[in-house]
C-alpha cells in the first residue's frame, strides 16, 4: 500500500480530511433532505464547492411533518417546489445536517 492509498483509506474512515474537500462530496448525484439554520430543502446534489452545495429538482419544505417519516419516505406536510431546471445554491456554513432521501417532493402541498 502506497501513501496515496493509505490517505484514501484514512479519509474514507473519517480519520483525516484533505484541504479543499468539504465532506459533502459523497452526496453528489443523490437526493437529499437538508436542514439549515432557517430553512429545510430537498433536491438532487449537482455540485459541491468549497463553500456551497447546489441542488436541482429542489423544494423549500415549509413543514416536514414527522421528520422520521419525511426522510424515510420523502413525503412532507407542506412543500413549495422550485421551478423545474432551476438550480438552488446553499451556503455550507448554514447547514445543520444533510441526509439522503428516496423521493423528492415536486408537487405544491
Amino acid at each position: 500500500m502506497d501513501t496515496r492509498d493509505l490517505i484514501e483509506v484514512l479519509q474514507a474512515l473519517g480519520a483525516v480530511s484533505i484541504p479543499g474537500k468539504t465532506g459533502y462530496e459523497r452526496y453528489a448525484g443523490k437526493n437529499v433532505f437538508i436542514r439549515t439554520v432557517t430553512h429545510h430543502y430537498t433536491g438532487r446534489v449537482v455540485e459541491v464547492a468549497a463553500a456551497s452545495i447546489t441542488l436541482v429538482d429542489a423544494a423549500w419544505i415549509a413543514d416536514d411533518g414527522r421528520f422520521n417519516e419525511a426522510v424515510k419516505s420523502g413525503e412532507v406536510a407542506e412543500v413549495e417546489p422550485y421551478p423545474d431546471g432551476l438550480e438552488v445554491t446553499i451556503n455550507l456554513g448554514s447547514l445543520i445536517d444533510i441526509t439522503t432521501t428516496p423521493k423528492l417532493p415536486r408537487d405544491v402541498k
